[in-house]
């Protein structure tokens, strides 16, 4: 079926803009001009993947990151430049952040870099299966001591990543490169925030499985508390 994208602007020649290029490659889009009408459409259509002005009349990109019910994968397209305001959106989850002015075809690009890392393109593999932990990689599904847990398509992402090399320690910048793409434009505090989310994601678990190196990183480690 065909990928479905949401695209939430208060400018409409950046929508129209944004849907001319996307539609050109075969995605359905919606637009939005306010966050209340895009939390309307999000829920009702449940696109696959959200693109967010961050100052949207009425309800912010922020707010709307939050407000969510489903893990989808979030682009924050915003003229909100500043280190801080990235790592704002990184920390909610985010898996791109774009500055304005920006180029069409680049945004089509990173926007399809994000598809090919969510669980929106199958990816290879079997069930990781570890004491109290389940990975399946086809399905992006993760079980923990029995419940299910929600995670994001970046927190899937460094999870298996790290689960596919257990007992390796990386550096936050090597996890940058592998999980985010090498052309991320983020620092280092991007892998704390997320590794922080899915510690708590997996905390009803009799085991630990992400451990600080000191000096290094981190790495997966299948530990009894």
């Amino acid at each position: 079926m065909p990928i479905k994208i949401l695209v939430a602007d208060d400018e409409p020649a950046i929508c129209e803009v944004v849907k001319l290029y996307l539609e050109k490659e075969g995605f359905i889009v919606y637009t939005a001009e306010d966050g209340d009408i895009a939390i309307a459409i999000e829920t009702k259509e449940q696109p696959d993947l959200l693109i967010l002005d961050v100052m949207l009349p009425k309800l912010s990109g922020w707010d709307i990151c939050q407000t969510i019910q489903r893990t989808v994968p979030v682009i924050f397209l915003t003229a909100k430049s500043a280190e801080s305001d990235k790592i704002t959106g990184f920390s909610l989850g985010a898996d791109d952040y774009i500055t304005k002015p920006f180029s069409p075809k680049e945004l089509v690009a990173r926007i399809k870099a994000v598809l090919r890392r969510s669980g929106l393109l199958q990816q290879n593999g079997v069930t990781l299966d570890f004491s109290e932990l389940s990975i399946n990689p086809s399905s992006q599904g993760v079980e923990c001591n029995g419940q299910s847990a929600s995670l994001s398509p970046k927190e899937f992402e460094l999870l298996f990543f790290l689960a596919r090399h257990p007992q390796i320690a990386f550096s936050r910048e090597q996890l940058l490169t592998n999980v985010w793409g090498y052309d991320f434009d983020g620092d280092d505090r991007t892998v704390d925030a997320t590794i922080k989310r899915l510690r708590q994601k997996l905390h009803n678990s009799n085991y630990s499985y992400i451990h600080t190196v000191w000096g290094i990183g981190y790495k997966f480690e299948v530990l009894s508390k």
